[in-house]
């Protein structure tokens, strides 16, 4: 008998390794602990299983994971041969995808749209930063490939990913919850009601709910302090301070996190803390600096590492560093490194050198890019929170405010409003 995925598409090894395989990506879509080492236990049962190799490959690229991406790349080639033309051209994909390609990913969706994990690629969430530079094209794949899996609540919970990317926030909630009471422990559908609460100003319940999946339901989840990332974001915005420094230490603290988490989710965190009114005594970044890895800060392999390379340099005051990011990306092949992420890293760099004006209007000039560098609104938001820095720093309250009443009109904050005030701006009723 052939050796299927959970999908039904066939897979080229034995049941034992195919086992192995189907149990990793089901964990990796469900952002589940353990993936990798199902994966690497499936082409250490079968090293000539193409899909394996290409897989491993992937999360090192991604989520770095400690893999030789190179050499699993070309196994993946050298064993292709002899897989169905759905695996070829998965592999094919994959390697493309790595190099900044996305045409041949999109394309395999469009014949094989049950291929879960390249459908989960395609997506910026919390495991990939997804294969377009335009939203839209995201949503559409998406869209479009959500029919052939009918009821499965992954697929429920990704659609409400992409409702609330759509700013259809009711749906997204509706999508989000059915999937979850189908699998309460799914993943994606919890990182879309997370986002749901936050981008509607729902912090306290959202807060409630996030804390209760974490130490819950969602208490397997491999990515678990990006969900504590996601509650942090609302005891900031309610101006709860101790209870960001709690959760840093319990939930948040660089040693917690796997791969590029800590960057990501703790870095991203530091620094939007550190801007905060009234905060003192912050955790410095430095130790997110050291896991992380000056080839990753330097050398980014996805803009949107990039993008939290950038902020981590300027955390930790590192202008040299920030000065060969930029040089980096300004020659990188990905047109996103060289146009959003090497202008964000010299934006940033000016800030370092105490330049906030002009760092200021280098950030307004960006705005309309960022949407590029993947992930989600909350975490592009950085972006933004640099800039409202920048302009407090040099004077500009009437600009700061501007953005401000936009970030307030959007969703209500606790902290925003602090902040508008802190500039000798009136608060307004609201």
């Amino acid at each position: 008998m052939r050796c299927r995925d959970a999908y039904g598409y066939e897979l080229t090894t034995g049941p034992l390794a195919a086992d192995a395989y189907v149990d990793g990506i089901r964990d990796l879509l469900r952002l589940r602990t353990g993936a990798a080492s199902r994966i690497a236990t499936a082409i250490a049962l079968d090293p000539t299983f193409a899909l394996g190799h290409a897989a491993l490959a992937l999360l090192g690229h991604e989520m770095c994971v400690e893999v030789d991406i190179a050499a699993r790349l070309a196994d993946a080639r050298l064993h292709a041969g002899r897989a169905t033309e759905r695996e070829r051209s998965h592999v094919h994909a994959v390697e493309r995808h790595l190099v900044g390609d996305s045409a041949p990913l999109v394309a395999h969706l469009a014949a094989y749209p049950r291929d879960a994990l390249l459908l989960s690629v395609a997506m910026p969430t919390i495991a990939f930063a997804g294969v377009t530079d335009v939203p839209e094209q995201a949503w559409r794949i998406v869209e479009d490939a959500a029919p052939a899996y009918g009821d499965d609540p992954w697929i429920t919970g990704l659609m409400a990913f992409v409702r609330q990317e759509q700013r259809r926030f009711d749906e997204a909630m509706e999508l989000s919850c059915r999937s979850l009471a189908a699998e309460p422990s799914g993943g994606h559908a919890a990182h879309a009601r997370a986002h749901a609460h936050y981008e509607t100003g729902d912090h306290a319940a959202g807060l409630r709910w996030m804390d209760g999946w974490i130490t819950g339901d969602g208490a397997a989840t491999d990515s678990l302090t990006h969900f504590s990332w996601h509650a942090a974001l609302h005891e900031l915005s309610i101006g709860d301070l101790a209870a960001v420094r709690a959760r840093y230490e319990s939930q948040l603290h660089p040693r917690q996190a796997v791969g590029c988490r800590a960057l990501v989710d703790t870095g991203s965190l530091l620094f939007r803390w550190a801007i905060t009114p009234d905060a003192v005594d912050v955790p410095p970044v430095a130790e997110v600096v050291a896991v992380t890895g000056r080839d990753v800060l330097e050398r980014p392999g996805t803009a949107f590492l990039g993008l939290h390379a950038a902020v981590a340099l300027l955390a930790t005051d590192d202008r040299p560093g920030l000065r060969r990011l930029a040089t980096w990306c300004a020659g990188h092949p990905n047109p996103t490194h060289r146009e959003v992420v090497a202008p964000l890293a010299t934006a940033l760099e000016l800030l370092a050198a105490g330049r906030c004006s002009a760092a200021a209007d280098r950030l307004a000039a960006l705005a309309s890019s960022t949407w590029r560098l993947g992930g989600s609104d909350a975490q592009r938001e950085i972006i933004e929170e640099a800039r409202i820095a920048a302009l407090l720093r040099a004077g500009r309250y009437d600009d700061a405010r501007q953005v401000l009443d936009a970030r307030l009109d959007r969703r209500e904050s606790p902290r925003d409003r602090i902040w508008r005030a802190g500039a000798g701006i009136p608060i307004l009723a609201g």
